[in-house]
């Protein structure tokens, strides 16, 4: 069985985060440090549920693959508090020859919090020298999304 054959594919993945006490300043929102954290872990978690279980960690120790980020943006839309998990939605919005793009919603309660893009390279991870193509089998899996994702969404990130 390949990747591809375990992997079912659907339009958004859904990651929650449960906002902690912790992860808050003097004004009981979240610190906004942490925003981009949030949408990292989800980001991850996006990887593990599309890559065969394969996250971050064991892409780069296992498959000799990183994808270090080069961009990232973040508009700040409500505030996040621990009152409710913080529902992060992720989607591929493109993928290049050596690179993708990730957007992320954050959402509380139903209410958008923030909105981001991610733009990460493939590498080889021993080195992180130069990057690479874009691997065929995640490839294969990546597409199909962008192409659901664009029609259902008109590419909108909201």
């Amino acid at each position: 069985m390949t990747i591809q054959e375990q992997t079912p594919v659907q339009t958004t993945f859904t990651h929650d985060v449960r906002v902690g006490w912790g992860h808050c300043d003097p004004a009981r929102i979240a610190y906004t440090g942490h925003i981009p954290w949030f949408a990292l872990e989800a980001i991850d978690a996006w990887w593990e549920a599309h890559i065969a279980g394969l996250g971050w960690y064991q892409l780069n120790l296992d498959r000799n693959i990183g994808t270090p980020f080069v961009h990232l943006s973040m508009d700040f839309r409500s505030p996040i508090t621990p009152r409710h998990p913080l529902r992060c939605e992720v989607a591929p919005v493109r993928i290049g020859n050596s690179s993708i793009e990730f957007r992320v919603l954050g959402r509380q309660d139903g209410k958008l919090c923030f909105e981001g893009r991610f733009v990460s390279v493939f590498v080889e991870s021993d080195s992180h020298a130069r990057s690479i193509p874009a691997p065929p089998d995640i490839r294969a899996i990546v597409e199909p999304l962008i192409a659901a994702n664009t029609h259902n969404n008109a590419g909108s990130m909201d």
